[in-house]
């Protein structure tokens, strides 16, 4: 199984976050739901700060 990129995790997110706000709401499943979409939350956090990351090292190579 190939590992998703940051634009599916973000897509994923939105659509933890919209199951809040849906017909489908059950409040025995909201906690749940809300653990996953805090997990995926931190995995896009680190996805980010790893491409911040990229881009600094990047910015420097072309300051030289």
């Amino acid at each position: 199984m190939s590992e998703k990129n940051l634009s599916q995790k973000l897509k994923d997110l939105d659509s933890k976050v919209e199951w809040f706000y849906s017909g489908d709401f059950k409040l025995e499943k909201a906690s749940e739901k809300y653990k996953e979409a805090l997990e995926l939350s931190k995995e896009i956090e680190k996805d980010l700060k790893n491409l911040k990351n990229e881009i600094e090292i990047l910015s420097e190579d072309f300051t030289k």
